[in-house]
């Protein structure tokens, strides 16, 4: 199904307030769904430019995703990413994945809308986002504790992340 497509069934969810099946149409069509995932939720909207996603559960246990009533008022390429990011997290916290540390769960959700290791079926955000979360990676890595064994475990990755940026950067000074 083409961009197009997906937007015009989107827009028919959003128009009949049918907001959760929305959701679960993206889940279904780029094949995001786990057998930890228990379902969408309703979350507060944050504000009009502002869109937050969460997964919900203890870890070991189900996990549904709450998501904002205005979560199809965004851009697309942004929601499909940010539903990776919470898919990827549903798996995390499966009874067999079990990362039990938040720091190193969102280092993981970032590192994953950098660069589709989990999900290569989603597509590529805009540099602007690439940028803000990738600097959301680096805040999590940091969050890890300096020299941690969590740190030593993803150093490469940092590695790339830092160089991915750098580039991001590189490319802007060259326009």
């Amino acid at each position: 199904m083409n961009y197009e497509q997906l937007q015009f069934n989107l827009n028919a969810y959003k128009e009949t307030g049918e907001i959760l099946d929305g959701a679960k149409f993206l889940i279904y069509q780029f094949d995001l769904d786990d057998d930890n995932f228990a379902g969408f939720g309703f979350r507060d909207e944050l504000e009009k430019n502002s869109i937050l996603l969460t997964a919900n559960g203890e870890i070991g246990e189900l996990q549904h995703v709450m998501i904002p009533k205005n979560i199809f008022d965004f851009d697309l390429t942004l929601v499909l990413n940010m539903l990776a990011h919470e898919m990827l997290h549903v798996r995390q916290k499966s009874p067999r994945m079990m990362i039990l540390d938040k720091n190193e769960r969102e280092w993981q959700a970032y590192y994953e809308m950098l660069f589709h290791t989990n999900f290569p079926q989603i597509p590529e955000l805009s540099d602007y986002y690439k940028n803000f979360f990738g600097e959301k990676a680096l805040i999590y890595y940091g969050r890890m504790g300096e020299g941690s064994e969590l740190q030593l475990k993803y150093a490469e990755q940092k590695l790339e992340v830092e160089k991915f940026l750098q580039d991001i950067k590189n490319k802007k000074i060259e326009q």
